[in-house]
């Protein structure tokens, strides 16, 4: 891909969202006037791995997915765990990134809920990407990807087939919300009684969903809601918080992106755009 550079008014822009079991890289070309065009945009597991490392290589293919050299970006913003990346040029913090990267990918939302490996979190926004209010989940971890990849090995699935077999149940089996130690050994006992894995994954995700609602209704979100970070591409776990909103009769509209685990990556790098343009029109060097 042959990508022009940046001009007087042109940005070129990369936001890294460092997490916890992944990093997620985007990067934009900002025109201004709100025209900002994603060029190029990953993830890599870290997998135990040291994340300066990764975070640099992560960023060295997208840069060449998009046809740009590092010198050629105007602004590198980190967010999530980013404070650790040496090269950064600014820091933001994960609820804004993650509220603007949402209206980025989708204008009408005003709400987002964002499960990572270790928590969830419910945000409200306004159109304009500031933050209006939050919920998060408590310290315990059987709302958080990582609590379900503990039950994926333990039950010998993947990630990606969780989704697709947890909408094949039929008679899903409730295990415990509040204790992920106690929720771990429902499932024990659930493949002792044979209780087939989609059952299981789909009580699964019925409990964390209804964490993931009581965080929104708590926050007083409404309308459009998007799921967001690493578990947003699970379709399993979307479709039971939108059979749980149905059921209360809730007024959200679970939505989701195929850009969503970028969200808090791509609000990085349009508020690195932001404040990059206001920089060069102070006449500051960055």
């Amino acid at each position: 891909m042959n990508t022009p550079a940046s001009t007087e008014d042109t940005l070129l822009t990369a936001g890294i969202d460092v997490g916890s079991s992944a990093i997620k890289v985007a990067i934009l070309r900002d025109e201004g006037a709100g025209k900002e065009t994603l060029l190029a945009g990953l993830g890599k597991r870290l997998r135990r791995r040291d994340p300066l490392p990764v975070t640099e290589s992560a960023l060295g293919e997208a840069l060449d997915q998009a046809g740009l050299r590092r010198d050629e970006l105007d602004y590198i913003a980190t967010t999530g765990e980013g404070e650790i990346v040496t090269f950064r040029t600014g820091h933001f913090y994960g609820m804004t990134t993650h509220a603007r990267g949402a209206l980025f990918l989708d204008p009408e939302v005003r709400a987002i809920v964002d499960i990572g490996a270790l928590h969830a979190r419910a945000v409200l926004m306004d159109d304009r990407a500031k933050v209006l209010g939050y919920r998060m989940t408590s310290q315990c971890a059987s709302g958080s990807g990582q609590f379900l990849e503990n039950i994926c090995r333990y039950l010998g699935v993947t990630i990606a087939e969780i989704g697709p077999m947890s909408k094949e149940a039929d008679d899903p089996e409730k295990c415990s919300s509040i204790c992920a130690v106690l929720a771990e050994t429902d499932v024990i006992n659930m493949v002792s009684r044979g209780i087939s894995i989609p059952n299981i994954l789909k009580g699964i995700h019925l409990s964390m969903a209804g964490r993931y609602f009581r965080l929104l209704t708590s926050a007083k979100a409404e309308g459009a809601v998007l799921v967001t970070g690493g578990l947003a591409m699970d379709v399993g776990l979307v479709a039971a918080l939108r059979e749980i909103a149905e059921e209360q009769d809730a007024k959200l509209d679970i939505r989701t992106h195929e850009r969503s685990v970028l969200a808090g990556a791509l609000g990085a790098a349009l508020w690195g755009g932001f404040r990059a343009r206001k920089l060069r029109a102070a006449g500051v060097g960055f």
